[in-house]
């Protein structure tokens, strides 16, 4: 660890030290008591620390915090900061609850053990009052290890744990410097935080969902996933062992064919599919942060309207920093083994011929198909109309450039591009871009195009000039 890391986070677990009216325990599974040796090694440790304890055996964490299926799991972290909360409290609150935030820091974590290729995670969570007396709250955090070192990963556990106690504390008033600092001292190509979340006492008026996309904003985690019932998850949870259809975009406005056409891909799909991995499978809409910005920043009021109008029809909502499609391909064969349906048009298809995408990727173009294809993924390709033409362009009678012609013909044969059948003339007619005009014209028609659930973030357009897709 460099010297400006070592002091900034020796600095953080100081100031913590000094404010006396914060006083905490510390229960730390998996690693080393990692996070509380920080305020051991600085000053005035007793101001902070009422407890620290590391319950490795599996009997003994179970007497402790009760039985749980998996040891590394948001279901043990919650039964961690129930007991050692309630136990501080219950303990200490009479002697000095009037004038103390009192707060539990837990983790439980898989860190890299001998012959051990990984992965490696660990759910960390603070259970801490905003002013003494007050009923608690919590902030949840996930986090992915992708440094294959124990002593890497124990030392970036602490200086993570110390962070997330500071920002709490310090720091929860101000969205992007709280998510920003959760990573100080760290480097995001060895550690990621996919899951941050406030719950509780005080936060009932907080959308989790925009801390989940300032972490993607932030380049802290390369995806968030936000469940149909609108709160943030773990992609891994989420995705495991389970066959996806996924289909990208901006959704902005979302229209009809987008959901005509991944219901027409859908159909498709779950025709290869046995009936046990029909009823696990999952429809996925992947927005790249590419498609959220509005000039230069992010217009936070659009995206939770694009969000609650997926959330109404139904759908699992995939937020990306991925403008590649093998990127995209990567991140889902992290978390399930079963087949994967990427759904695009044909415009999308064109796009994956340019040399744009790879001027930075050895191998060029032909790398980067050949890792679109990981595992059990295809592309499902829905047709379009040439309005100069009149030409019905599917995947079939798709002209790729010249030069990439008996690739194409290769991944259409051996079924890897497959071809969905669907046509519904008038609304292949209209673009989402022409959608979009019709919108910012305050031409009605529009209406007919867009379903009614999306209509309030539709409107948005109308003093934007954004580009859908």
């Amino acid at each position: 660890m460099n010297t400006k890391a070592l002091a900034d986070t020796q600095e953080k677990a100081f100031q913590l030290n000094m404010d006396k009216s914060i006083y905490g325990a510390f229960a730390e599974i998996g690693a080393g008591q990692e996070t509380a040796n920080w305020f051991f090694r600085s000053s005035g440790a007793a101001g902070t620390v009422a407890k620290t304890i590391s319950a490795y055996d599996m009997t003994v964490s179970d007497t402790l915090y009760g039985p749980v299926k998996r040891y590394v799991s948001e279901e043990r972290l919650r039964q961690m900061l129930d007991y050692e909360f309630s136990q501080l409290v219950n303990r200490l609150g009479t002697k000095r609850g009037k004038n103390t935030c009192f707060f539990a820091f837990c983790n439980t974590v898989k860190v890299k053990g001998y012959m051990d290729n990984g992965p490696w995670n660990g759910w960390i969570g603070v259970r801490f009052q905003l002013r003494p007396e007050a009923p608690p709250s919590d902030f949840i955090v996930h986090v992915r290890l992708k440094e294959p070192s124990h002593e890497r990963q124990m030392s970036d556990l602490g200086i993570l744990g110390v962070n997330i106690l500071h920002a709490v504390f310090y720091k929860r008033d101000r969205l992007r410097e709280f998510i920003e600092s959760l990573a100080d001292n760290l480097d995001p190509k060895r550690i990621e935080i996919d899951v941050v979340r406030f719950e509780g006492h005080g936060f009932s008026m907080v959308d989790n969902r925009l801390f989940a996309l300032q972490l993607v904003e932030s380049g802290l985690s390369e995806a968030t996933i936000f469940l149909p019932d609108g709160s943030v998850a773990q992609a891994a949870d989420v995705l495991y062992k389970r066959p996806v259809v996924l289909m990208r975009g901006s959704f902005s406005p979302l229209c009809n064919i987008h959901l005509e056409m991944l219901d027409s891909v859908r159909k498709t799909f779950c025709s290869t599919l046995t009936d046990t991995q029909r009823e696990r499978g999952i429809d996925i809409c992947e927005i790249s942060m590419s498609n959220l910005l509005r000039g230069d920043s992010i217009d936070h009021l659009d995206f939770l309207d694009r969000m609650d109008c997926l959330k109404t029809l139904g759908k699992t909502v995939l937020v990306t920093n991925m403008a590649r499609f093998h990127s995209i391909s990567t991140l889902l064969n992290q978390y399930t083994t079963e087949p994967v349906a990427i759904a695009l048009s044909i415009g999308l298809l064109n796009e994956l011929f340019k040399e744009k995408w790879v001027v930075d990727t050895p191998g060029g173009i032909l790398s980067t198909i050949g890792h679109i294809f990981l595992n059990k993924t295809k592309l499902y390709v829905t047709p379009w109309i040439n309005r100069s033409s009149g030409e019905f362009v599917t995947a079939s009678n798709f002209r790729p450039p010249s030069s990439y012609k008996y690739l194409y013909q290769h991944l259409l044969e051996n079924g890897l591009i497959v071809d969905v059948p669907y046509f519904n003339e008038k609304l292949l007619l209209q673009t989402p871009r022409d959608i979009q005009k019709m919108i910012a014209d305050n031409n009605p028609a529009w209406k007919e195009y867009v379903p009614r659930e999306a209509y309030r973030a539709a409107l948005h357009l109308r003093s934007h000039h954004h580009q859908p897709s």
